[in-house]
Order: structure tokens, then sequence, then C-alpha cells
């Protein structure tokens, strides 16, 4: 990881969760980070708690389904910074919509952020690592297992699942686009399984403790934020000449 020191990593969906494990992992490997997410004074506490480490975390408010927050957060980024050496579409959400009776308005409102706002913020890197001649920055999407698989409806929706498998086929298009145009950046996507964090309350309005019974009831330890944190490290650290495309990572005792 010591290249990466002092260079600037955006991180989506950094107010819990996955997004606050990795900017904790960044900051404390010595990078500048910024952690954008609807709720900034949760990630504004995270900075202020994260002070005194390594590196530093600056918190921006972006609701990454609109465009005009994603145009105002890089140009922020490129007016404190410099602009972006690493992206980590982080943010992420679930309709909670069922296909046969669901709501088309949340169907869209959550394309927006896992399809749309995600390959909006990878464009908007992309042009800051061009503008600045960067030909090793890292494209990031914390994506799920359900971009691969379609799991049961009473734990994400279909439509998540579709969304999740849109962002397999857009990490390996941009691959593909990479490649083409000769260029060294890389780009990767993680897929975790069962994760304890508050995602799964937040979208279905429970309490923290009715979250942690529903963990708790799996029958197996599920993944921690920070294994995923882990596995953002481990791609970052890969050799120049090594590009981990997709990560999968499971709870060991978890079947589907």
């Amino acid at each position: 990881m010591n290249r990466w020191e002092g260079r600037v990593a955006l991180v989506t969906g950094a107010s819990y969760g996955i997004g606050a494990a990795i900017c904790r992992q960044l900051v404390e490997q010595g990078m500048t980070v910024v952690g954008a997410a609807r709720s900034y004074n949760k990630v504004q506490a995270l900075a202020d708690e994260l002070k005194g480490q390594k590196g530093s975390l600056t918190a921006i408010q972006c609701d990454i389904s609109k465009d005009e927050d994603i145009r105002a957060m890089f140009s922020t980024i490129k007016q404190k910074f410099g602009g972006v050496d690493v992206c980590i579409n982080n943010a992420g959400l679930d309709s909670n919509s069922a296909l046969m009776d669901g709501d088309p308005s949340k169907w869209r409102a959550m394309l927006d952020v896992n399809v749309i706002g995600l390959s909006h913020c990878t464009r908007e890197a992309l042009v800051s690592m061009k503008e600045r001649n960067v030909d090793d920055g890292q494209i990031l999407h914390i994506s799920s297992v359900a971009g691969h698989l379609v799991v049961a409806p009473y734990l994400v929706s279909a439509m998540y699942s579709a969304s999740k498998h849109a962002v397999k086929a857009l990490t390996e298009g941009l691959r593909q686009e990479l490649r083409q145009a000769k260029s060294k950046i890389r780009v990767a996507s993680i897929s975790p399984a069962a994760t304890e964090t508050g995602f799964f309350g937040a979208q279905r309005n429970l309490s923290e403790e009715a979250a942690t019974k529903k963990y708790t009831s799996m029958g197996f330890k599920c993944l921690e934020a920070k294994d995923i944190a882990d596995s953002v490290l481990h791609v970052l650290s890969a050799p120049p000449h090594v590009q981990v495309t997709d990560v999968v990572v499971w709870p060991t005792e978890q079947n589907v």
C-alpha cells in the first residue's frame, strides 16, 4: 500500500457499514480520503474520530442519485485535493419492491444510485485521472453476491439483483474499454455475501435490535464490514502487472 500514501480516494456511501470501514482502513494506510454520503454529520463524526491517523478523511454531502450533486462533489475534490486517484463506489440501496406488484418509482430510485450514480462517479473519476495523467488509478465497485445469482426475495429484491448483475457487466465492460485505450487504470468489483452492517435494517426500516436479531438468526457467523475493507486493501495492494477484477466474499458457513 506504500504507493497509495498521500493519494486521494473517494468512497461513496461512507456514513456507515462497509463504506465507513473502508474509509477507516484507507486513512490508517495514509490515504487522503473523501467520504461522500447523504448523511454528512455521520461522515464528519468519523473524520473527527480518525484525526491523528496517518491519513485524513474529509466529509462531503452528496446524493449519488443526483447528477448535480456528483458534479459539485468532483469540483470540490478538484479544488481541495487536485483530483481522484481511487474511486470506490460503495453507495447502494434496495427498493424492497417486488416485480409482481412493485412501485416503478422505487425501482428507478434504486437504479439511479446502484447503476447510474455508480457509472457517473466512475466517469468523473476517469476524467479526473486523465486530466492529471494518472495512469495507475483504481476504480472499485462494492457489489453483492446478488450480482452473481438471484437470491431469495425475502433477502433482497429481484430488481436489486438486476442492478448488481448490471454492476458485474459494467466492471468487465470498463476493463475492456480501458484495455482498448491502452490505459493501466484498473477496475474491480467486490461482491460480499451476508454481511453484518446497517444495510439490511435500513432498507427495511428495522430497529437496530431487530436487524441484529435477523443476522444472528441466520445460523452462521456473517461477514463484518472490516472483512470487506480488508478485501479493498487486497485489490489496491496488487502489483501493477496484476489486475484483480472480481472478488466474491462468502461467510465460511453460508450456503446461499
